[in-house]
């Protein structure tokens, strides 16, 4: 299906690897001319020579920001200049007891998964409006809704940016710009690698063991399996192209199965 996106400019933040790489991936192979976004130079320049060789015809950029140093933000929102799409990706994610996270580790996840997006939208929707049509699309979870209890601190920062989309998409009133959410499922991201590894070390357990646990105790989905980053990236690009263009201020399901209630 060709999605109408040849020519679109895109910045995906926290793009270098995971669903935000997978995202940068997906729209370059529509003939989107993306720029993807990470902290660390070396990976990032990694990145974006593996967009190129994987779609000779795009022309990834990079820009490297970590979003929880102001001072590196504001660099980046003078460098990044005009989009027709934006895609809010960063964020960060870990499992710790409610009672273990301080003020500082609540500011820190506020300003990464939450403010990023606020800047970034700020800096880039007025544009789309002039310019009579644009898309942001953020990666929320379906912890959003459903906040578990080993990850209250990340669950209400998703929970959050469902409500910015929700605001943000009532200033496109009568527009071509749209404002949408993707509450993603459990989905096997290098992060999310990384963690399950993590607690299967701290138990002695073999990672595939502890993955299938985590199945098990139904953490997962109707699928019964972890989510591809590719399957979360499939439904953004729909969502940034002209082919959605009925859907605005949606907050819409990627998850598998995992919120299992009609509405």
């Amino acid at each position: 299906m060709d999605l109408r996106l040849a020519g679109k400019k895109a910045f995906i933040s926290g793009s270098s690897q995971g669903i935000g790489y997978a995202i940068a991936a997906a729209l370059a192979a529509e003939g989107v001319q993306v720029t993807l976004n990470g902290r660390d130079a070396a990976r990032l320049d990694t990145a974006v020579a593996r967009l190129r060789e994987e779609h000779p015809h795009s022309n990834p950029t990079g820009l490297v920001a970590d979003f929880a140093k102001p001072d590196e933000v504001s660099r980046l929102l003078v460098e990044l200049g005009d989009v027709d799409i934006l895609v809010n990706n960063v964020g960060l994610f870990g499992l710790a007891e409610f009672g273990a996270v301080d003020d500082d580790e609540w500011a820190r996840y506020f300003d990464v998964n939450v403010m990023s997006a606020v800047r970034l939208s700020r800096h880039v929707l007025g544009g789309m409006l002039e310019r009579g049509w644009g898309r942001i699309v953020s990666i929320s979870s379906e912890s959003g809704v459903n906040v578990p209890a080993d990850m209250v601190h990340y669950g209400v920062t998703k929970a959050a940016m469902i409500a910015l989309n929700n605001g943000l998409a009532k200033l496109t009133r009568g527009t071509e710009v749209t404002v949408n959410t993707v509450l993603g499922g459990p989905t096997y991201s290098d992060g999310v690698a990384a963690t399950v590894a993590a607690v299967a070390d701290a138990q002695s357990l073999p990672t595939d063991a502890m993955k299938q646990a985590i199945i098990g105790q139904n953490r997962t989905t109707l699928l019964e399996r972890f989510l591809d980053p590719a399957e979360i990236a499939n439904l953004v690009a729909y969502l940034a192209s002209p082919l959605a263009s009925a859907t605005n201020g949606a907050a819409v399901r990627g998850d598998g199965g995992v919120l299992t209630g009609m509405l």
